[in-house]
């Protein structure tokens, strides 16, 4: 961030905002937003309990499940998309309707074709982070320069071969960017479920903690949710820099 012309440190922003966090929750304009110090309090007092880390484990188990099947089936969708027309053409309509459609109203489908346990959660967060990830893979192959497709033929080179070893790997700086935003809306997508199909996990939490006026228990579990996908972003995106930079040189 910078400010007339002066470049203030890292993560100025977030300490800006946490002090307006703790001047509103001083003031006493709202119960809804305690003061930052009683909420991280909170924190402090609630993490080691069984309860918590119950509903920790919880959340990321359906979390990673959720971002793993959409990681596992939306590149290679998305590579297939990118490199034959046929296919991009029957999935490219759906890809975006789905990408851009109020997936919450799926939710209720979802809980009568598999019931109210895990497994609906796991794919509604593979149904939220999906469909970006198959747009960016599918990016990705589009700018591939064709003579590395040419050269791996002339090579004798499989389809499977130039999709693993030429495709993925030249669209690879895209397909991270995919899997980054990607992560992001699965983190919304697991709460969603978490909430409207089994309150369970982090879900439970933030129902009991609403329905009772808890509300600095409330933005302590969301404090938490908020840095588990703002870490996980920042390590995707740091990859991302890598992983173009070295594209680059090459």
């Amino acid at each position: 961030m910078t400010i007339h012309g002066y470049r203030l440190p890292a993560m100025s922003s977030l300490v800006l905002w946490a002090v307006l966090w703790e001047i509103v929750g001083r003031s006493g304009l709202t119960f809804f937003i305690p003061p930052l110090s009683e909420v991280l309090q909170t924190l402090f007092q609630i993490i080691g309990t069984p309860a918590f880390q119950n509903a920790l484990q919880e959340t990321v188990v359906a979390f990673l499940a959720g971002i793993l099947a959409a990681v596992a089936i939306g590149i290679p969708v998305g590579i297939l998309m990118g490199k034959s027309r046929l296919v991009d053409e029957m999935l490219l309509p759906w890809v975006n309707m789905f990408l851009s459609a109020p997936l919450t109203a799926l939710v209720p489908v979802l809980m009568v074709l598999f019931g109210f346990g895990m497994k609906s959660i796991v794919i509604t967060t593979t149904l939220f982070a999906i469909w970006i990830i198959i747009l960016n893979s599918r990016a990705g192959v589009k700018q591939i320069d064709r003579s590395l497709v040419e050269m791996a033929r002339s090579f004798g080179a499989s389809p499977l071969d130039a999709f693993y070893k030429v495709y993925f790997w030249a669209a690879l700086p895209e397909i991270l960017g995919g899997v980054r935003i990607g992560v992001i809306r699965g983190v919304k997508g697991v709460i969603i479920g978490q909430l409207l199909i089994s309150v369970v996990g982090f879900g439970a939490l933030f129902e009991l903690y609403s329905s009772n006026f808890l509300m600095s228990h409330f933005w302590a579990v969301l404090l938490v949710l908020f840095a588990m996908a703002f870490a996980l972003s920042e390590l995707l995106a740091h990859l991302e820099r890598r992983v173009s930079y070295y594209a680059a040189k090459r």
